[in-house]
């Protein structure tokens, strides 16, 4: 599949949008962003900038152009769906990784509060704690200090402000939405991910009928990290569709 090359109907290579989650940025996609050149033009959105989730949808179409592919991971996701709601005719293929299509729980909602008023106190900002590590990572992934440290790099680098803009971004039901896409379809998530867990992706691939599912082993939140080279070749599918 790497001999493939995809060009769009002015004969470019096919831009692939990957949006970054909760307090990532571009490293989020290290390990698939070369490969990825291979068969399309991968460019990396920032969601970090503003305050409401239009802005977070601006950001993505200013550097996806007219026709593009588009890849959200978790945060990531549900601006993807959001762009899927708005400019549904500039989006070519769609992923959506380990993400949700549904509103904040009241539990949920008041998590996000709490952590958000946690860090709005100096030196109560500890980004990527330990205790989250069961949260984000497969069991047998725990152990792993290079996955767990290139996460805690993303978080620190990016900071408290960040956080409490990105925590404060509206997550809207997009139920509606999924019914309506008709572009190829990834649907993705680890099999341990308990953030976004794998009936939310069974439910999301069910509602877009040209949807493909897969749940992959080895796998919590943090599928792009924990599993690099099943992502990337699951976005070449994705592209080759």
């Amino acid at each position: 599949m790497d001999d493939v090359t995809y060009y769009g109907c002015e004969g470019v290579m096919m831009r692939l949008v990957l949006v970054p989650g909760l307090l990532n940025d571009g490293a989020l996609w290290r390990d698939q962003i070369e490969p990825l050149k291979a068969v399309c033009d991968p460019v990396v959105a920032d969601i970090t900038q503003g305050e409401k989730l239009s802005d977070l949808v601006d950001a993505v179409l200013s550097v996806g152009g007219d026709s593009f592919a588009l890849a959200g991971f978790s945060l990531g996701g549900i601006v993807a769906q959001e762009v899927m709601k708005t400019a549904p005719e500039r989006v070519t293929h769609l992923a959506l990784l380990d993400t949700t299509m549904k509103p904040d729980s009241v539990e949920r909602a008041d998590e996000r509060r709490f952590l958000t008023a946690l860090a709005k106190n100096p030196g109560r900002f500890h980004g990527f704690g330990e205790n989250l590590l069961k949260r984000y990572l497969a069991p047998e992934n725990l152990d792993n200090e290079e996955m767990a440290n290139r996460i805690r790099d993303m978080t620190a680098r990016l900071g408290p402000e960040i956080f409490i803009r990105q925590s404060q971004i509206s997550r809207p039901d997009h139920h509606v939405v999924l019914r309506t896409i008709s572009v190829p379809t990834l649907v993705l998530c680890g099999e341990y991910d308990q953030l976004t867990p794998p009936d939310i992706h069974r439910e999301m691939a069910a509602l877009i009928p040209t949807a493909r599912l897969a749940i992959v082993k080895h796998a919590g939140h943090m599928t792009p990290i924990e599993t690099p080279d099943v992502i990337t070749v699951a976005l070449k599918r994705l592209m080759e569709r």
